[in-house]
């Protein structure tokens, strides 16, 4: 008999749940850009061309992870999406002047490259990334996000905000928790992205939003490699990012037992390996087309529970409607027309779960251990100096700036070298362990 992951379901039935897994995690995945190109003060034509960059390079992972090529994809209902985890290290790279987004992509390559060579030995190296590891890095990651989130509530400016701008982004919280408080099933899926309708409708009622170049934007287009420039390679950029593929390897190891127990179908080594190579693969894929590495989406796992459909075509067709969707470049400027204030009040609430992530990955860790909470207090203070003082170390050679300066890259780093220093004869407590007891 058929496994159910191989379900090939009717043409309209596709289509329907296909584009439940696409509203579920587009704001997500739009978000990534979003946060990279405010931080970098791009204009509106590159930060449009960054979200449909993303949009095609998402599509195209997940149906390398779903249908499986060569030895690369998990091939089970997977949506892929850009990994916060980048965004840190994504703007410290950019804002090196002599690398730019240039800089970015050719780090992004670079790690994944060594992620295909990483993959198949990755469960030796697990053991340096255990959920004190990964629940300091997610805590980090959430923290050092809200102050983008805080930036845009004020107008993107750095500005104290105004009294519009601070009600418009309450206004938007309200909405997202009213939806997941009150609705249910798909609906409350999709609290985000309602939050952010509600937000933009009101302030286009209020005058707030400038749709001029949504009109004045081709109905369709296609992205092309390289359009930012040929990548530019940078040893201490190409590390930074190289962490980040680690990091997120970590978190798709314990996602995708996640989904194998959901979907009935036990992950084998092999079959984290071809997982872990698509990762990998996305990474080279998004370095390619002007984008970032990717990772699972837990949301769209989570929708796969929900509805109790496991097939895989199902997340196939979601990413083919991900790379239409990128080909409209209309939809690219409406979403970069969205007032800054009401994506400040989406990123609040999404980074605050980032953070809450991080805290309930801490929560597996035995933190009774007082060496645990050394790893944790000390990374956390390491990651958070950038954030407090962010010229603390400018009195350093330049060359470590791009490290330095990127408080998460920092403390991952610092949380890893104290796990191993503090914690190697406490016995084989990996994060692929906890993730498949949990």
């Amino acid at each position: 008999m058929t496994h159910p992951v191989d379900e090939r379901l009717t043409p309209p039935r596709l289509l329907i749940l296909a584009v439940q897994h696409v509203l579920t995690m587009y704001a997500g995945a739009v978000t990534v850009p979003l946060v990279v190109s405010s931080a970098l003060r791009l204009p509106a034509d590159q930060t449009a061309y960054l979200v449909s960059s993303d949009l095609i390079a998402c599509g195209m992972v997940t149906i390398l992870q779903c249908i499986g090529l060569w030895g690369v994809g998990v091939r089970m209902p997977v949506m892929m999406g850009v990994t916060f985890v980048s965004v840190g290290p994504s703007i410290a790279i950019a804002a090196n002047p002599a690398l730019g987004l240039p800089g970015i992509f050719g780090a992004t390559i670079v790690s994944g490259l060594l992620g295909l060579f990483i993959a198949p030995w990755f469960s030796r190296l697990s053991r340096l990334f255990a959920p004190v590891v990964t629940g300091a890095a997610m805590l980090l990651i959430g923290v050092s996000l809200m102050g983008v989130a805080v930036n845009w509530m004020s107008g993107a400016g750095g500005a104290p905000g105004d009294l519009w701008g601070v009600s418009i982004a309450l206004g938007v919280i309200l909405i997202i928790l009213g939806v997941s408080r009150f609705a249910k099933g798909f609906l409350a899926n999709t609290a985000v992205l309602l939050g952010i309708a509600f937000g933009f409708a009101v302030a286009w009622l209020m005058g707030r939003v400038n749709l001029q170049p949504v009109t004045q934007a081709a109905w369709f287009s296609l992205v092309s490699p390289f359009h930012f420039g040929p990548p530019k390679f940078d040893l201490l950029a190409a590390a930074s990012m190289t962490l980040v593929m680690l990091i997120t390897m970590v978190e798709s190891t314990g996602m995708l037992f996640a989904l194998g127990r959901i979907v009935d179908k036990p992950l084998t080594s092999p079959d984290l390996a071809r997982g872990l190579r698509a990762d990998a693969m996305g990474a080279v894929i998004g370095g390619l087309f002007n984008s970032l590495p990717y990772t699972s989406y837990s949301q769209n796992i989570a929708i796969v529970a929900m509805t109790g459909v496991r097939s895989r075509f199902v997340c196939a067709t979601a990413g083919l409607i991900l790379i239409g969707l990128g080909t409209l470049p209309k939809l690219s400027y409406l979403v970069t027309a969205i007032p800054p204030p009401v994506l400040g009040g989406a990123a609040l609430v999404m980074f605050g779960m980032v953070a809450a992530n991080g805290v309930q990955t801490l929560g597996r860790a035995d933190l009774g251990n007082r060496r645990n909470l050394y790893v944790v207090a000390v990374s956390l203070g390491v990651g958070m100096i950038p954030l407090i003082n962010p010229s603390f170390y400018d009195n350093l050679p330049p060359a470590a700036a791009t490290f330095l300066h990127n408080g998460v890259v920092a403390g991952v780093v610092a949380a890893v070298v104290l796990n191993f220093f503090l914690n190697r004869d406490s016995g084989p407590k990996t994060a692929v362990a906890t993730a498949v007891t949990a």
